[in-house]
């Protein structure tokens, strides 16, 4: 056989089990889901192309349409579910600010409703070695 790994062998996988119904905050940078896992989140800001200069012109090289450019950066968070201690769980009023809601529920079409309103879609939800990763994306209001 050559150097080449079967496709079988991959460790990365779309996610079989479900999309958290729940993931309500328990203490800062620890959510729980209703099944009692605990998922840690990493928050990211996906820069959005703005619609002047060189990032405007890559964009029509590429094809992609004006209409499609906005000017905003996206709030992104990987959720990766990684069983921890717990601890304490904290009143809502205790924490510290936080750019992340203190719960999410899941909505058709692949999205969730946060506790502020928001809407917040699903990238992707894999499992590599066991490890599930979720990534969601907060939607502009509408």
């Amino acid at each position: 056989m050559s150097g080449r790994t079967a496709l079988s062998e991959c460790p990365f996988t779309t996610c079989r089990s479900l999309h958290p119904d729940h993931l309500w905050i328990w203490r800062p940078n620890v959510y729980v889901d209703e099944n009692d896992r605990t998922w840690l989140p990493i928050i990211m800001e996906s820069p959005v192309p703005s619609t002047s200069g060189a990032s405007c012109a890559w964009r029509r090289l590429k094809g992609v349409p004006p209409s499609s450019l906005q000017t905003e950066s996206s709030l992104q968070v990987l959720m990766r579910q990684i069983e921890v201690s717990r601890g304490e769980a904290m009143q809502p009023s205790r924490l510290p600010p936080s750019m992340l809601p203190l719960m999410w529920q899941l909505y058709p079409g692949r999205r969730y409703r946060a506790s502020d309103s928001s809407f917040w879609r699903i990238v992707y939800h894999i499992e590599i070695n066991g490890v599930e990763d979720m990534v969601l994306e907060q939607l502009p209001d509408p």
